[in-house]
């Protein structure tokens, strides 16, 4: 009798210690998914938006000029030089928010046209008309960022002004590019986050995603002045 009753405690505790294993793997796994491969906007739902909120009707209007840059690891990134109407030497990087599309950048190319500047939009790491892959909040990001900054600085020269201008995980990149020491005029952060590791801790240890993800550590690096903004508390 007390080995039948010994038999099922163990097998209750069994089943517990297995379930929550399980559940926590299955949580786990939905989270880290959800975190790094959450839903992207399609280039057309991006555009689409952006028309619906803000003034798109310059954008055809523009010259033009598609680019690929091969970043550090051999991820393809894409994106679109917006020439100036008017000549310049003046070139800025808007990297776009989070499951968003370089068309998430328009809001503010006419701003920088009218100062003069040419815009380079681009496709972040994992959205838009780059290959699916993990969103890292900046860590890779960072490093694609510094890449797109050299495939330019080799095509446009060391006389060229350019600058970086980042909105919430585009500032978080832009901030986090600051690292690298790419070669910039300016850096502007919009909204950026300073440091998620909490956040994401266990979410990077199954994901294999490195720990520094801290975008305010980069700035012990930097050797420029960053214009930094956001919001206030809710």
């Amino acid at each position: 009798m007390k080995q039948k009753k010994f038999q099922l405690i163990l097998g209750l505790l069994i089943f517990v210690v297995v379930s929550v294993l399980a559940g926590t793997a299955f949580l786990v796994n939905y989270l880290t998914k959800s975190i790094f491969y959450g839903p992207r906007q399609s280039a057309e739902e991006a555009f689409r938006w952006q028309s619906e909120h803000y003034d798109t009707d310059f954008y055809a209007a523009l010259e033009q000029e598609d680019f690929s840059v091969k970043s550090f690891d051999g991820y393809v990134l894409h994106g679109t030089l917006l020439k100036n109407p008017k000549q310049s030497d003046r070139y800025v990087i808007l990297s776009h928010g989070h499951t968003d599309t370089r068309f998430g950048s328009l809001k503010y190319v006419p701003t920088y046209l009218s100062l003069g500047f040419n815009c380079i939009i681009y496709d972040l790491r994992g959205h838009g008309e780059n290959e699916r892959t993990a969103c890292t909040y900046g860590v890779r990001e960072g490093q694609d960022l510094s890449e797109i900054v050299k495939y330019f600085r080799a095509k446009l020269g060391d006389r060229v002004t350019l600058g970086l201008h980042g909105e919430s995980l585009g500032a978080a990149t832009t901030v986090s590019s600051l690292r690298y020491q790419p070669k910039v005029d300016f850096a502007v952060a919009d909204c950026a986050f300073a440091d998620i590791e909490n956040v994401l801790k266990t979410g990077w240890r199954y994901a294999n995603i490195p720990s520094d993800i801290c975008a305010g550590e980069s700035l012990r690096k930097a050797s420029l002045r960053l214009c930094a903004f956001g919001h206030a508390p809710d």
